[in-house]
């Protein structure tokens, strides 16, 4: 039997923090408590000595780039990377390669990270303009969810004839998770620029080619054909103002019927830092305006905002050292996440409860993950200790991705994560691994 006993930690669950321990025996949250004695003499106490103990992270986007893409990042180096910033289950994106596409190909990439996930897993299954009885097949009980992309994308899952969009999103039987931006609009923002620049657009410009009236006119029309078919829509990372009044507050998250998603650098990153960031911060949304940016902070504190994620998306240096044209959109973010939502925290923007709540409470509620989310008994003991007093700066020799760089790079953050635990195995403390992948693949309560 495996088991542990933290104690003197400061607890933050559902709206409280309060000090208290947490008993975990195998895979499982046993007792929580204000004061637990040990009853075996094989149980490790782990004194907590104050720090602030949260459930796992579950980040419902990521793109660990396995099959095809693996010299940018693997199944097995991002969820290493994941853990160690506190993120203990995730959703990984079907724009691999070969696509996830297939039911077949799906249950490829499970094998795949049942070999190699350090992190709880599953992924999503890409919608097509030419798939819709594979769709069908989708087992909504072990799979996370439909992503569709409705602006530009890899190979040809942009999906982009209307009468078969309409078709799946009534028949979905999945959540159905979109990437929103309008691809004519795109297009001829992008041929204006290239008509005046050439390959060698400046950075600068990419907000203004993919831009807000390309997110509006497409996360406009999917909340519509949301709301006219009856699915259950989720929009992925929105980077406007603008776009914040398609989204209620009025309901709570377990009866909405469509949701929204911010990314870490929609919230941390604006237009003013391409100067310095260049194509390191080129990103499909665009990061946009500091009023953008400002916005989006407070949507989510007023819950317009279900969901903050990482959009993981990396790629090598060389591949991003390149003109406007050629560099590919999209950085790595999962260890750093966390650390860097921590700071609206101690910038007095964003309450603790409220960083639980968004980044591990409502993606389990959302997405219906069975026994995650929550430090309660019954549950899987994928839990985190944070210290919030431990200054700690990024750079190439505290970095878990494979590219080997960060936006974050040079950045000092306040909080580090000093544990994480999954499946009650603890996996990663103060930047080393206990080596063994217990990653389990995540089931949904559908």
């Amino acid at each position: 039997m495996r088991e542990y006993l933290i104690k003197n930690a400061k607890i933050v669950n559902e709206g409280k923090t309060f000090e208290g321990d947490v008993h975990i025996k195998d895979d499982w949250i046993v007792e929580v408590s204000s004061s637990i004695s040990a009853k075996s003499s094989n149980i490790k106490i782990i004194d907590a000595g104050g720090k602030h103990l949260i459930p796992g992270v579950i980040d419902d986007q990521v793109h660990f780039r396995e099959p095809g893409l693996t010299h940018k990042e693997t199944i097995l180096t991002g969820s290493k990377a994941a853990i160690s910033g506190g993120i203990t289950s995730y959703f990984e994106m079907p724009n691999t390669n070969p696509q996830t596409t297939t039911i077949e190909k799906l249950e490829e990439k499970f094998s795949i990270a049942k070999e190699n996930s350090y992190a709880n897993y599953s992924f999503m299954f890409g919608g097509t303009n030419d798939n819709l009885e594979e769709i069908k097949k989708i087992n909504p009980k072990t799979t996370a969810a439909l992503k569709l992309f409705l602006g530009s994308s890899t190979g040809n899952m942009l999906v982009d004839n209307e009468k078969v969009l309409e078709q799946i999103f009534k028949h979905s039987p999945l959540i159905i998770a979109t990437h929103c931006e309008d691809e004519d609009t795109v297009k001829r923002n992008l041929d204006a620029y290239l008509e005046t620049y050439g390959e060698d657009i400046p950075i600068k410009y990419h907000p203004a080619i993919r831009s807000e009236e390309a997110c509006y006119l497409s996360s406009s029309k999917a909340v519509a054909l949301a709301k006219k078919t009856g699915a259950r829509l989720h929009v992925f990372h929105l980077s406007t103002a603008k776009e914040l009044k398609l989204f209620s507050s009025k309901l709570p998250l377990k009866k909405k019927k469509i949701t929204a998603e911010v990314c870490i650098h929609h919230l941390w990153f604006d237009d003013t830092d391409y100067e310095k960031k260049g194509t390191l911060i080129k990103w499909n949304p665009a990061v946009k305006t500091e009023k953008d940016k400002e916005q989006l902070l407070i949507g989510l504190n007023k819950n317009l905002i279900d969901v903050v994620a990482t959009d993981h998306a990396p790629h090598t240096k060389a591949e991003k050292n390149n003109v406007y044209t050629k560099a590919p959109s999209g950085g790595p973010l999962v260890q750093h996440a966390l650390p860097a939502m921590l700071e609206f925290y101690h910038r007095g923007k964003l309450s603790l409860e409220k960083i639980v709540e968004k980044m591990c409470h409502n993606p389990a509620i959302l997405f219906d993950v069975d026994q995650r989310g929550f430090i309660k008994e019954g549950y899987k003991a994928d839990l985190v200790l944070l210290d919030l007093k431990a200054p700690w700066t990024v750079n190439s020799s505290n970095m878990f991705y494979k590219c080997g760089w960060s936006p974050f790079e040079g950045t000092t953050f306040k909080s580090r994560v000093t544990h994480t635990f999954v499946n009650g195995h603890l996996v990663y403390e103060n930047f080393k691994f206990n080596e063994g992948k217990f990653g389990q693949r995540l089931e949904f309560n559908r």
